[in-house]
């Protein structure tokens, strides 16, 4: 008869054997952190932006006091984008990423001269930022025919990004996930499945997938590699916003899959953060309640 330490010898070479077949994803390969890299945690700026309008210089600062290296802006606050890079760099700050949005009709100078802009603020990333919805109507784009259209621009777009040495990606809301054409595709299907993944990347917000009925984990195992920037925004019980780590989000979950993801970026961001009844100062507390979850959060 074989011994204990055989039978379990065994069976370790045979769950490993099944772990190399299997090849999935989803196993943890060695290493893998559980947390998330602190000099990977950034903040979207435009949950800043009334307090930002008030005073740019100590808001960054103060950024920089709660521990955030880098930051993904919305804009350059009124400044040129030399003017707004000089107050980065002197609050110790990078603006990595950036929301630009793409020219509509597309024009291609108009787009080469943000693009410029990006490269002189020091961008790596330019994200469009918003697209899905009828501005004559107030509701949802449900034509899939402009999508097709969008996506050609995103392709055309993001080629001219890479020209100028910057990774060009797309941001979601809610929009997307409507059906289109009255069938079962939706608009953020046309999108990925029309754009190039190696022009066009995933900036996935967790909050609007969630609203758009989009499970993150599932976006992320059907486009494996191409999620490089997520938004951190959390989800109260009224399906409104609430500060990371305050709501029903768990984000433990999401980023158990940041390798099969594709993760580089963690964005802390909060659309309300200072607007009324908050007042603009309390984005900051915004921002310092969101790092503070990412530097402590375990998965």
């Amino acid at each position: 008869m074989p011994s204990r330490r055989q039978l379990f010898g065994a069976a370790a070479l045979g769950a490993a054997a099944s772990t190399t077949l299997l090849g999935s994803a989803d196993a943890a390969p060695a290493g893998r952190p559980d947390r998330v890299p602190r000099d990977k945690i950034s903040v979207q700026l435009y949950t800043l932006r009334d307090q930002l309008a008030i005073d740019l210089d100590a808001s960054l600062r103060e950024l920089r006091a709660i521990g955030y290296t880098r930051v993904e802006h919305a804009g350059f606050v009124g400044r040129t984008a030399a003017q707004f890079r000089a107050a980065l760099d002197a609050a110790g700050l990078r603006a990595t990423s950036g929301h630009v949005g793409i020219p509509q009709p597309f024009d291609a100078s108009a787009w080469e001269r943000a693009l410029e802009d990006a490269n002189v603020v020091g961008n790596s990333y330019v994200v469009h930022p918003f697209f899905g919805l009828d501005f004559a109507t107030g509701q949802p784009i449900r034509d899939g025919a402009r999508y097709h259209a969008m996506a050609r621009d995103l392709n055309r777009a993001g080629r001219l990004a890479r020209r100028a040495g910057l990774d060009f990606g797309y941001h979601n809301h809610q929009l997307e996930f409507v059906r289109q054409d009255g069938g079962s595709r939706r608009g953020y299907d046309i999108l990925t499945a029309e754009t190039d993944p190696d022009l066009v990347h995933l900036e996935v917000d967790l909050f609007w997938a969630w609203r758009g009925t989009a499970d993150p984990v599932d976006l992320i195992q059907h486009h494996r590699g191409r999620i490089r920037q997520v938004h951190v925004k959390d989800l109260d019980t009224n399906a409104s916003f609430a500060d990371p780590g305050a709501g029903l989000i768990d984000f433990g979950r999401i980023f158990e899959h940041a390798r099969e993801a594709g993760l580089v970026e963690y964005i802390v961001e909060r659309d309300d953060a200072g607007s009324p009844p908050r007042t603009p100062a309390e984005a900051l507390t915004t921002a310092r309640n969101g790092y503070t979850y990412l530097a402590n959060l375990r998965f």
